[in-house]
Parts: structure tokens; sequence; C-alpha cells
């Protein structure tokens, strides 16, 4: 234990004499955190929209001033054809039109069908479908509407009322959803960079020749490495949460001593990785490539910005080795819903194998020469 403590007291040193390190370790990922909780959203307001009326009546002008109430909607223009809206569509100047055809009031005082194009550039398909969606469900209001109007005893024979709850996140705020998710994203980061350049700048300041020559063993070695790197993580997360608390209003629903309880094991994977390509490594740059390679697979493969769900089944397969994906569900459920031990048992004891899989593959690809 005293050989793995003058370690630890060696990697704090070289810590702490790195004027320029220390406030990147503790203060640029809270930066991120904060920027990154505001903007990392697939949330859509103020989508862009032109309008044709070519009724110009009393119904259409009600309709529009539902878009002009939405806060999703700015109207950029009112266009005298279709195909002028479709130009505007095409230089990028608005994301949808919407064409109300002629005659609509009309139609509707004789109870007749009328029809209301909208057209939605899709070039990013994501975003294509949430504001086609958003729209849609205005017209369909103001359509229940005028039937409610026309047709009161429509309204009145219904036998069944929908009424939605939004469990967890009632007002459906994104950074409630986001929040969490990014905080294990940002200790990450942090964990496996640090730990991934740690062994392979000994190597490039040549001091891991007189460090090999002693008789440390390499798991004493090892974990002399890794505690240091551990203790950071672990004080940017407990920074993380009370920043979430404080300036989001995000309070950890569930136990938190169980939260930092499988925080710790998550990070000795995290950390674990990251002294394995650090072993791997003869320079800092392949060090940084490598583990930049892995984290943006795990990343974009984790569940922050995309749903597991939704990937194909072998990707799905691949995602069953991506730690990431682990961590943020557990968080998402302890924070958001509170759930215990119970709830996430099967997510953790994954960990703890995959924790002692990678350390014990880290110590042993450690080649003790001199």
């Amino acid at each position: 234990m005293r050989i793995i403590f003058y370690i630890i007291q060696k990697e704090f040193r070289q810590i702490f004499r790195d004027k320029v390190m220390l406030p990147i370790i503790i203060v640029i990922p809270m930066v991120q955190l904060l920027i990154l909780s505001y903007t990392a959203t697939f949330e859509l307001k103020n989508t862009l929209i032109s309008i044709v009326d070519h009724d110009h009546s009393v119904t259409s002008r009600e309709l529009i001033s539902k878009f002009k109430g939405s806060s999703f909607f700015t109207i950029v223009s009112f266009e005298e054809s279709y195909d002028s809206g479709i130009e505007r569509i095409k230089s990028g100047e608005t994301d949808q039109l919407l064409v109300i055809e002629s005659d609509t009031e009309k139609k509707l005082a004789r109870a007749e069908k009328t029809t209301v194009f909208l057209v939605t550039n899709a070039i990013n398909g994501s975003a294509a479908s949430l504001m086609n969606a958003y729209a849609v469900a205005i017209v369909t209001s103001f359509n229940q509407e005028l039937i409610a109007e026309t047709l009161p005893g429509i309204q009145t024979a219904a036998a069944i009322q929908t009424e939605t709850r939004h469990w967890y996140n009632p007002r459906l705020d994104y950074k409630t959803y986001m929040v969490p998710g990014i905080l294990v994203l940002l200790i990450t980061l942090i964990g496996m960079f640090l730990s991934g350049m740690n062994i392979v700048k000994e190597k490039e300041l040549g001091t891991i020749e007189q460090i090999n020559v002693t008789p440390i063993k390499k798991y004493q070695f090892m974990i002399g490495k890794l505690l240091p790197f551990w203790i950071i993580a672990m004080f940017e997360l407990i920074i993380g949460l009370g920043f979430a608390r404080l300036v989001f209003g995000i309070a950890v629903e569930g136990n938190i001593a169980l939260l930092l309880s499988i925080a710790s094991v998550y990070l000795l994977v995290v950390l674990g990785i990251g002294l394995l390509v650090s072993t791997i490594s003869d320079t800092m740059q392949q060090a940084m490539f490598i583990s930049w390679f892995f984290l943006v697979i795990f990343i974009l493969m984790s569940g922050l910005f995309t749903p597991v769900e939704s990937m194909p089944e072998w990707a799905q397969w691949i995602n069953k080795i991506n730690p990431i994906s682990y961590f943020i569900q557990i968080n998402r459920m302890i924070m958001l819903k509170g759930s215990s031990f119970k709830d996430v048992a099967e997510l953790f004891y994954a960990l703890c194998v995959y924790a002692v899989l990678i350390l014990t593959f880290a110590v042993k690809r450690y080649k003790k020469v001199a």
C-alpha cells in the first residue's frame, strides 16, 4: 500500500504542477455542461413557415392565427402562389409551406371535405418529422374546433375522453432529459483522455524506464496511475450534480449514494480503457487518436442523441460492449425516475464484469521492461 500511495502522490504532484491542465480538468467540463445542456436539443422552435392563402376568408385567417400564436412557428412570408412558396423552400428562406385552397370556408359551410396542403423541407429527416408533427397537430386541433362549432352533438356524444400525463418530465423540458446524459459524457471524456495519455506521457518523457527498473509490481503501478484520475472524475461528477440541481433545477430523485457507487464502477471501466490505450500507444498523438476513435463510436451509439431501439439489430448487439450506453441509462433512471438498485442491477453487473475484464487486460498488456 505504501508503494501505491507514493505513486498516487507523484501523480497528484504532476497534475497540480501543471497550471494550465488543472483549470482544463475542472472548469472546462462545467462550462461544457452549461452550454451543451441548452444547445443539445431536438426541440424545434421558431420554425420558418410561409403561407399561401387562396381563400382569404375568416376561417383561413383563424387557421393562420393558430400558427402565429404557436411558439414553434414564425411566419416569414405570405406568398401569392404555390410555386413561389416552393422557391422559398428551395432557397432555404423557409422550412415549411402551408397552402389553403380557395372556397375552403364555403366547402366547410356545406359540410364538404376540403384540403390543406403542407409542404416540409425534409433535408433533415428527424427535424422534418417534428416540424410536420407540430403543424399537423395545429391543423387537427383547428379541425376539431370547427367540428365542435358546426356539429356540437358529435362532441357531446363522445363516450371516451383522453387525458395525457407525462411522467418524470411533466413540462417536456428537453434539458431535463439531456443533462444526465451530457454529465456522463463529460466525465467519460475527461477520464478516458487523461488516463489514455498517462503512461504514454511517461514514455515520451523517458521516465518509464526509470520506473520499470524499480521493484514496483505491475498492478501497483496501474492502481497508482488510475486512482488519481478516478478521484478527479468522481469530484467532477459531484460538482456536475450540484450544477444540475442549482442551475437546471434537476434534483436526483433516487438515492445519490447508489448513483455515486455505480459511477465509481463505471469510471473504473472508462479509466481502464484509457490505460489500455496508453499501454498500446507509443506517443500521445496516437493515444488521442485511438481514444477519440472509440469515444465517437461509443457516444453516437450510446442513446444520448438517438434511441438505441431505432438502430439496426446488428448495431444494438455491438452496443452491448458500450459502457457509456449502460451508465447513461442508469444515470437517467436514478436521477429522473428515482429507480432503486433492483431496477438497475442488470446494468450494474454488466459494468462490474466490464471493469474486471478491461483492468485485467490493461495490467497484462503493460510490459514492465527496462
